[in-house]
């Protein structure tokens, strides 16, 4: 099984997470789908990743979210290495998918707890997280501590000498994150999600890698900031932010759907996926997908 050694050499660096793509009809898109992680790889990924929020989970049924997993690792494998991910499930059945996730091949589970109305403790989260990790080796995710700042912190004091907890995505930045560097990175894989801007302010607290949008359409731009980070000019690593990441996110914000339609869009503007997602949600029309291009070419990205 992967040691942490061995994730802080393979979830580091610029990635993308998964964008589950479905068919018009809202059917999960098989071919879609492999073309996803085809680009993933393509782009210079080690990891390829599922998560809950990109990769639509609240939308499928249990057996997709088994489908779509073993999809993606059996695509993947030889490759990049597969983080899963799970739906929010009580321990038990979350013990369940992670008994699949490690009999189909998948390295890490990002482990998200249930924690409506904040019915867990620091006891309970510890005990979920070491109990699955039993049976895969685990990735923390750390949206579960927000507004809980104090329990996240001592969950993840409890989980430090984990043997088998070897990643944490963080979702919250800021003060939460810093602190969170201060007691894993360096022994974790720590990895930043959302924009860039995130990582920039733990990148040099032993953050390895963060989450990207730009690598699925122009790997040169997120290369451009990364070797920014890299050698530390974090004035360098700013203005990519401020001439690309923003521009874009303000743009996103301003379509129907928000900004998980307009990710869905660029998937078929770069040809690489359908931009329809399954109902309620909103997939763009021909006259938005139209106008997103045309901002893509004033822009220099298309």
């Amino acid at each position: 099984m992967l040691n942490r050694e061995q994730a802080r050499e393979v979830i580091a660096g610029p990635f993308p997470s998964l964008k589950l793509p479905f068919l018009r009809d809202g059917d999960v898109d098989i071919e879609g789908l492999r073309s996803v992680v085809d680009n993933a790889i393509e782009t210079g990924a080690h990891t390829v990743l599922l998560t809950w929020g990109d990769s639509l989970f609240s939308l499928l049924t249990d057996a997709e979210i088994a489908e779509v997993t073993k999809i993606v690792v059996e695509h993947a494998a030889g490759r990049a290495i597969t983080v899963a991910a799970d739906n929010g499930w009580p321990t038990n059945k979350a013990v369940q998918f992670a008994i699949y996730c490690h009999e189909v091949g998948a390295d890490v589970l990002m482990v998200k707890p249930p924690n409506w109305a904040a019915s867990c403790t620091v006891d309970t989260l510890v005990d979920h997280y070491v109990t699955i990790s039993e049976h895969i080796p685990v990735m923390l995710v750390t949206n579960v501590f927000d507004g809980a700042h104090q329990v996240g912190y001592e969950v993840l004091k409890r989980l430090h000498d984990v043997d088998r907890i070897v990643a944490i995505k963080d979702d919250l930045g800021g003060e939460f994150a810093r602190e969170m560097c201060a007691l894993v990175a360096g022994e974790w894989a720590a990895f930043s999600g959302g924009l860039k801007r995130n990582h920039l302010d733990v990148a040099a607290l032993g953050v390895v890698g963060f989450m990207s949008t730009f690598v699925t359409f122009q790997p040169r731009i997120t290369n451009l900031y990364w070797e920014a980070v890299k050698r530390n000019d974090m004035s360098a690593a700013r203005g990519v932010i401020d001439d690309h990441e923003t521009p874009l996110f303000d743009f996103l914000a301003t379509l129907q759907g928000g900004w998980d339609a307009g990710m869905r869009g660029i998937l078929e503007i770069f040809g690489i996926a359908g931009r329809w997602r399954r109902r309620p949600y909103y997939s763009l029309t021909d006259q938005e997908l139209d106008g997103m291009r045309g901002f893509f070419q004033d822009r220099g990205w298309l």
